[in-house]
Formats: structure tokens, C-alpha cells, sequence
């Protein structure tokens, strides 16, 4: 089941930026953004979202707060924010952050979610060699034969890296490869 996750941050750019960063992926159900942290309360209570992206500048007593609602909290910085402000958030994500970068932080925030996406999400080396051909422009069947599998295995291993990854279509799977350093730009077609 999706983790409902709202965004607490004042520029619409940055929301939009995020919400593009997350859809898509099969982890977080982004609910309605919220432009300020005065409806914040409210909004916890009339959503109950899993997790709360916000930008740590709005809110001010950010103790008290935790403690009424205990979720998973996750600072979003794209300025300079005092390390002390920064110490009780269950995460911090930095604008400049990669989209796995940004989802694994978001996870390992909530209760209960392993510490490291390496024991549910990493890519074993079959997954990425499916991968890296498909980041080539490959057909299934195209990738069946170099590697000697059916293309039924090859459509496993596909469904597998989308779960993992969180990533449904080539073009993002090939932005994927090319971020983990997995293909570079001259092995492309």
C-alpha cells in the first residue's frame, strides 16, 4: 500500500518539481500540497498522511509539534538551515538530491521501513544487465537472446526493476542507469 506523503513548502515551483519527481513511483501517494504551515494541523487530521515533506523555515515549534502528531517528518532544504533545527526530522532531503535519492529518504523515514533500500531495492546483477540492454533501446526479445533467457524472464526481471526502482518507463529506467553509472551517454543509441 502507497505511503500518503504531503508536501509543506511555499514555492509552487519546488512543489511541482517534487510532485514530478514522485509520480509515478510505488511508494508515496503525494497528496494535495499545502502552500504554508498555518492549515498544517488541520490538514494532518483530514488526511492522516504517512509523512510530511516540509520546508523546516515554516514551522516554529517544531518539538511541540512532533509530539502531538507522531509521523514521519522529513525537512525539504534548498537554503542554508542551522544543523540544530535540522536534528529531531526523521530525514532530510535536499532539492539537489537524485529522485532514488529523495524516494530511499523519504522510506527510510517511516516507522518500520528498513534502514537501507540495499535488502528490498537493490538491483541484482541479472536486473541490471536487463537494465542496461533495455537503457540501449533493446525489444524484450532483443534482450532474450543476448542473455540467454526467455522473454518471459526478461518481462520478470522488467516488473521486478520497475517495483524496485519505482521508475515505469524507458526513458526515466535510462536516466536510472545513466545516474547509478550503470551505462554513459556513448553506449546509448
Amino acid at each position: 500500500m502507497k505511503k500518503r506523503l504531503l508536501i509543506v513548502e511555499p514555492s509552487e515551483v519546488i512543489v511541482e518539481g517534487l510532485k514530478a519527481v514522485l509520480e509515478g513511483q510505488i511508494r508515496f501517494k503525494v497528496l494535495e500540497p499545502e502552500m504554508n504551515a498555518d492549515r498544517l494541523e488541520e490538514r494532518i487530521v483530514a488526511n492522516h498522511p504517512d509523512i510530511v515533506l516540509i520546508n523546516p523555515t515554516l514551522l516554529g515549534d517544531f518539538v511541540r509539534f512532533k509530539s502531538d502528531y507522531p509521523i514521519a517528518m522529513v525537512a525539504l532544504v534548498y537554503q542554508y538551515v542551522e544543523r540544530e533545527a535540522l536534528k529531531n526530522y526523521d530525514g532530510i532531503v535536499d532539492i539537489r538530491d537524485s529522485r532514488a535519492v529523495i524516494i530511499e529518504t523519504l522510506a527510510q523515514a517511516l516507522p518500520g521501513e528498513p534502514e537501507s533500500g540495499k535488502n528490498n531495492y537493490e538491483l541484482t546483477k541479472r536486473e541490471t544487465a536487463v537494465l542496461v540492454q533495455l537503457a540501449q533501446g533493446k525489444t524484450n526479445k532483443e534482450i532474450a537472446e543476448a542473455l540467454s533467457v526467455s522473454v518471459h524472464t526478461v518481462i520478470s526481471h522488467r516488473k521486478n526493476i520497475t517495483h524496485k526502482t519505482g521508475i515505469k518507463s524507458v526513458a526515466g529506467l535510462t536516466v536510472y542507469a545513466m545516474l547509478n553509472n550503470l551505462i554513459d551517454e556513448s553506449t546509448l543509441l
